[in-house]
């Protein structure tokens, strides 16, 4: 009778809209915060006693994360990576992110260039090459990941790129554009997805494409933000981006000596954020 009430118990999602309750997949998140099946199940049939019908997926999150921390204090550290990234400062943070996740992923990347186009002058955030193809690169942050990253951002792409390839056609730069890649921090609309594609535009968001999507990016490469460090002080935070370090990696790759001077955060204080990275980089999870 218990599995039966559960089914009839509905749960509403960012956008409204409502799913019936899945106890496998509050297992599968426990299991992906490094719970074992045991604790996954314990942890879900609390989460169950505590439902109501309506009751939103952030709730359930903010429960699971509770619930995970009594086993797991080093979880205390962190927020969720969906939120971590949103916490992020659009530039020069997310910018910088978006150039060593592609950096990681087999693309030759330079940072902020000025493209010239026949009707006027374009900022791209990053030009990117792989396998002889050179794109530029849009880095479309939202503050709220539950936001749609909408079809305006491919339309803009895609008169650029008709812009500088008209130009180059007209033998005023060497510089030849392939393509367009837009990468966010959330999903994109269903009429943004069609035209990026009919469009040949490289929409790299949240959950798309099936492979190296953003989440599966970071998790195949452990590119980890700062930004998911609950302890890490924003000032401090800034004072590291400033000084070129974006992702938890690339706190364990200098001495701290130096780094402390050039990011100039006291050396008790940076051991201590990098410790606390450590111990976390194999806690994150994702919702």
């Amino acid at each position: 009778m218990a599995g039966a009430a559960i089914l009839e118990i509905f749960v509403t999602k960012a956008d409204g809209t409502k799913q019936v309750f899945s106890r496998e997949k509050v297992e599968k998140t426990c299991l992906r915060m490094g719970a074992d099946s045991r604790v996954a199940h314990v942890i879900a049939e609390k989460i169950e006693r505590r439902l109501y019908d309506g009751i939103s997926t952030d709730q359930i999150l903010r429960m699971i994360f509770k619930f995970m921390s009594e086993y797991k204090p080093s979880i205390s550290h962190l927020f969720d990576l969906r939120k971590g990234i949103s916490l992020m400062d659009p530039k020069p943070e997310f910018e910088m992110f978006v150039r060593i996740l592609l950096t990681q992923n087999g693309f030759e990347v330079s940072p902020n260039l000025i493209l010239a186009g026949k009707c006027g002058e374009h900022e791209a955030d990053a030009i990117a090459k792989k396998n002889g193809k050179t794109f530029f690169v849009e880095a479309k942050h939202h503050i709220s990941y539950h936001t749609l990253t909408g079809l305006d951002e491919s339309r803009i792409a895609r008169a650029i790129l008709e812009d500088v390839t008209e130009y180059n056609l007209m033998d005023k730069t060497d510089l030849k554009i392939d393509g367009a890649i837009i990468v966010t921090n959330t999903r994109y609309s269903e009429h943004a997805k069609r035209y990026g594609e009919c469009r040949n535009i490289l929409q790299i968001g949240w959950d798309i494409p099936l492979e190296n999507n953003l989440r599966s990016m970071i998790e195949k490469n452990k590119l980890y933000p700062l930004s998911c460090l609950r302890s890490l002080k924003y000032e401090n935070r800034i004072k590291l981006v400033n000084s070129g370090v974006v992702i938890m990696k690339q706190l364990f790759e200098e001495e701290i000596s130096k780094l402390a001077r050039r990011a100039m955060i006291p050396q008790e204080t940076l051991r201590d954020i990098i410790e606390k990275a450590k111990f976390s980089m194999d806690e994150l999870w994702y919702s």
